[in-house]
């Protein structure tokens, strides 16, 4: 076999959706195979447990152990509505496209809030209260952590 043989072999096995190949004639034998793509382990941040204050006794507390991602947390006089991840936050889904909500909408649960971005992922944000947002706490394409409190929804 000629070194520009095996050169168009090695080119269409690489188009291929084959993984290997083995060809034999007479005393030549090639074998080729393609390495799959392997999985890169990722690691994913727990969420920071915080201490209680040692002025309130622990037996004192309670407040549940978590809460699900996205889920209305009491703020003074309204909810707020918590990133469920690490990423990148966006308030539309294009520079050039309308943010999906602003300061003195009215929004319903199950609403699309936001974009978070992560790892090239743009994932949808639905809100999980219904209400009027008071304030929007995140500057747009900003990075945001798990669990960081987004927008501020006032029931009505």
């Amino acid at each position: 076999m000629e070194y520009n043989q095996i050169q168009e072999l090695l080119k269409a096995v690489d188009e291929a959706s084959i993984t290997k190949v083995r060809i034999k004639d007479g005393d030549f034998e090639i074998t080729i195979e393609k390495q799959t793509a392997t999985a890169m382990p990722v690691a994913y941040p727990m969420p920071q447990m915080q201490a209680a204050p040692m002025s309130q006794p622990m037996a004192a507390s309670n407040a549940p152990a978590a809460q699900p991602a996205a889920a209305p947390a009491a703020s003074g006089n309204g909810q707020t509505v918590k990133s469920p991840m690490i990423g990148t936050f966006y308030r539309s889904s294009a520079p050039d496209k309308p943010a999906f909500i602003n300061v003195g909408d009215e929004i319903r649960a199950g609403q699309v809030v936001c974009i978070i971005e992560a790892m090239k992922l743009f994932n949808e944000i639905e809100s999980e209260v219904s209400g009027r947002v008071v304030k929007v706490l995140v500057d747009d394409a900003s990075p945001v952590e798990y669990d960081q409190p987004l927008f501020l929804v006032e029931p009505i």
